[in-house]
């Protein structure tokens, strides 16, 4: 099943300690390109972050975030550092000595130099295991996301599949119809003209010409690469570089029949042709 490559998800966290969440988006991009961003207390996570991506994802451009917000849960979570506090009260003594006329000492303008306040430290093995377990999380309901939009993409090129199909079906079923007009035309003009022409002469022209433009060859193969889509569509894993290549391909062959058209109708078909072979291909673009 094909998986888009744009997706986003978010989870939040909230625990004894503070609250940790968790942002990933996806873009499409021709490889995988990761970005994580975190704060440093949780830095020591990154490798295996990077290979949860590694694991679950082929393909993207992957932007990843990572916030932490620890909170004080009651006062017993708080401490004072007594050293720094008597620093600083010192040097703001000295400093009101030096200045006539200054402020008193204010005890809270203490408390807030930071470092003064401390609050209890959350165990780094309990931050790294909350962290990748979050992230885990995230990713899957990254994946989730991408498939369902993958699947959309799926519905839509599985309707341009069956509208190649049917003009695939509509000129074959025309050709032995232009081949017969071709002759009566070809017939006309030499009558109009007055021509003798030897009619041994004439069929060997008309089967010389109708084999330079027959396009049984060319509606099998693409009749062949339609199959080989549907095929790739029911795939598990990344899909998207073989769709890709079999895109190619299909437009090689409108091409193809396009040059060797004698109607206006069957140009037409593979103008047609061609627009929706482009479709498929912008849809593509944005699968795994």
């Amino acid at each position: 099943m094909p998986r888009s490559m744009t997706g986003f998800a978010r989870l939040e966290q909230q625990y004894d300690w503070g609250t940790l969440s968790c942002e990933v988006r996806t873009v499409n991009h021709r490889y995988l390109e990761p970005t994580i961003r975190m704060p440093e207390s949780l830095r020591a996570t990154e490798p295996k972050l990077r290979d949860q991506i590694r694991k679950k994802l082929s393909r993207g451009k992957v932007e990843a975030n990572v916030h932490l917000r620890t909170e004080a849960a009651d006062s017993s979570n708080l401490g004072l550092n007594l050293t720094l506090a008597k620093q600083l009260a010192k040097m703001s003594e000295q400093l009101s000595a030096e200045l006539a006329n200054a402020a008193p000492i204010n005890p809270v303008e203490i408390l807030r130099w930071p470092g003064v306040i401390q609050t209890a430290e959350v165990d780094a093995e309990v931050l790294q295991a909350a962290t990748t377990e979050l992230f885990n999380k995230t990713l899957d309901q990254l994946i989730a996301n991408r498939d369902r939009e993958g699947a959309e993409l799926g519905q839509l090129i599985e309707q341009r599949l069956n509208a190649i199909a049917e003009h695939v079906v509509d000129v074959r079923k025309r050709v032995p119809e232009i081949l017969a007009q071709f002759q009566e035309k070809l017939h006309a003009k030499l009558e109009a003209l007055k021509i003798e022409v030897d009619e041994d002469r004439f069929h060997q022209e008309v089967v010389y010409v109708t084999q330079k433009s027959d396009v049984a060859e060319e509606l099998d193969r693409l009749e062949a690469h339609l199959t080989e889509v549907r095929l790739a569509l029911k795939q598990k894993g990344p899909i998207g570089r073989r769709l890709d290549f079999l895109m190619q391909e299909l437009n090689r062959e409108a091409n193809t029949l396009s040059s060797k058209s004698m109607a206006s109708d069957t140009t037409q078909t593979a103008v047609d042709l061609k627009v929706l072979i482009e479709q498929m291909r912008e849809q593509i673009q944005n699968i795994e």
